[in-house]
């Protein structure tokens, strides 16, 4: 780089507005250009009839590296921000009614899990995240704080084998988890962090161990006022050390000049001359959409075909009236089969086989609903921003989410129990009642991930690909915990009869 660049930077997210700051910092010429009306990317804002809501992340994990950025480039984070340590992190609920607030510092953890799920819980989590953290320490330097060198980075990373066994490639995140942890409630707590990147955990390298290490080493925070204030407050860093910002402003192609950036093209076909030109854009877009063809990029394009892409979500903004007593700032409530949801979202199934992907029957809830004025327009009221896990959309070939009606062939006289629970492999059906085995012509649906290849035409509970049929354990349903109560065996309910 020149002692004066001109650097374009693609997208006001906020690792782009970091990188403009920085650049700016040091006397760059610096253009970011967003095509959104408002900078954040991800960090997105919706606010209505005073309710507001985060519409993207909502924790912070990593404080150091946003107190570095604003060391670099200015007044330090404290005078700027009001960064707030989350305790307890996260409020877990399982399906059988247990739950587990888990603190926000990892040295009261182990004695947290032990009082919710029985002693020795806190042991097991202890050992995962001692050996979470010799992955970060082998991790860290070389691939967080220096510049990573493509398959040099590699390289020298297996050259140390001792660092090389700790991450243990080739091996998962469950494969992993479930050497260290025995009780399976504490293996759905892994499992979930697969998720944060939109992934299986029974495929999804070991190495994001690191992740739960991060959140419990480091703590979760929260930015009072939204995390939408920290993007503001980096973009307006940026300004302050010099760069402009422009909204509204999509770039339609990366100018390719002698192998090498030279700058972008708008939509509108205005062209802008760039010395660097720095990609804040999802690597998709850039390789696919906004490179040319020519450019020498097929290395990163193979490693992109490669790429199983990520899940995606399903979001109600929720404007509630009224409080909950004890609600913590973010709450997981688990289903019944963690892994249905995961054939679900995938197309797997246990046995090996590929299915369809489709909609999750008995999702995981995550619900964050910040206690903060912010956020709500009276002392009376609560926002919630509520998540379950979704099929990403693909049309043609997978969910297509503009589609109108079922997302998958519904049986006849099955409204209640389809699709919210469905008929699932050791569950049975998990409605508000229980209600007899429905008659469905051809083919049974498989909500939960199972299908039996059979013709289903008298009562009775379905058989699963295992050759056990479900057993339904009741009919007294609990939509907060997601756990039904004893008494019910196939047929209606004795303790509710099926609405009218």
């Amino acid at each position: 780089m020149t002692s004066v660049a001109r650097v374009v930077v693609i997208g006001a997210g906020l690792g782009g507005l970091a990188a403009a700051a920085r650049l700016a910092a040091t006397g760059h010429a610096v253009t970011v250009l967003e095509q959104a009306p408002v900078v954040g990317g991800k960090l997105g804002w919706f606010s209505r009839d005073g309710h507001g809501f985060d519409t993207g992340p909502s924790l912070v994990t990593l404080p150091q590296v946003l107190r570095d950025l604003f060391a670099a480039t200015g007044a330090p984070l404290d005078d700027v921000l009001d960064l707030q340590r989350l305790d307890p992190a996260v409020a877990y609920r399982f399906a059988d009614g247990t739950t587990v607030d888990v603190p926000g510092s990892r040295e009261l953890i182990p004695a947290a899990l032990d009082d919710a799920l029985g002693n020795g819980a806190g042991a097991q989590w202890a050992a995962l995240l001692d050996r979470a953290e010799a992955m970060w320490r082998a991790t860290e330097q070389p691939f967080l704080r220096s510049p990573l060198a493509g398959a040099g980075t590699l390289l020298r990373l297996a050259r140390r084998a001792a660092d090389l066994r700790t991450i243990a490639p080739g091996r998962t995140l469950r494969g992993l988890g479930s050497t260290y942890l025995g009780d399976p409630r504490l293996r759905m707590l892994l499992d979930r962090y697969a998720t944060y990147s939109g992934s299986d955990p029974r495929r999804a390298p070991a190495a994001l161990l690191t992740v739960p290490y991060a959140e419990q080493a480091f703590g979760s925070w929260y930015v009072r006022g939204g995390l939408r204030r920290l993007v503001e407050a980096v973009a307006q860093r940026a300004v302050e050390r010099g760069a402009t910002i422009r909204t509204d402003a999509a770039v339609a192609e990366v100018l390719v000049e002698g192998g090498r950036a030279g700058g972008v093209r708008l939509a509108d076909g205005e062209r802008i001359a760039a010395d660097v030109v720095v990609s804040n854009a999802d690597a998709t877009a850039l390789y696919r959409g906004l490179l040319p063809g020519t450019a020498p990029a097929r290395g990163p394009r193979a490693a992109l075909r490669r790429v199983t892409p990520s899940s995606s979500g399903l979001v109600l903004l929720l404007a509630l009236r009224g409080r909950t007593p004890g609600l913590a700032h973010h709450t997981v409530l688990f289903p019944h089969d963690y892994d249905a949801e995961f054939d679900a979202l995938f197309g797997r199934q246990h046995l090996g086989r590929r299915g369809p992907k489709r909609p999750v029957a008995d999702p995981t809830v995550y619900v964050s609903a910040p206690d903060d004025p912010a956020t709500r327009p009276d002392a009376d009221s609560e926002s919630w921003f509520v998540l379950v896990n979704a099929p990403r959309h693909e049309p043609g070939t997978g969910v297509d989410w503009t589609a109108p009606g079922w997302p998958t062939p519904r049986p006849t006289g099955c409204s209640t129990c389809w699709p919210t629970a469905g008929w699932t492999c050791g569950t049975g059906c998990a409605g508000g009642w229980c209600a007899p085995r429905p008659t469905w012509s051809g083919r049974p649906p498989a909500p939960a991930g199972r299908s039996t290849g059979r013709r289903a035409t008298a009562p009775g509970p379905p058989s699963c690909a295992r050759g056990t049929p479900p057993r339904c354990r009741g009919c007294s349903w609990s939509a907060a915990l997601r756990t039904p109560a004893a008494g019910c065996r196939w047929s209606p309910c004795p303790r509710r009869s099926p609405p009218g």
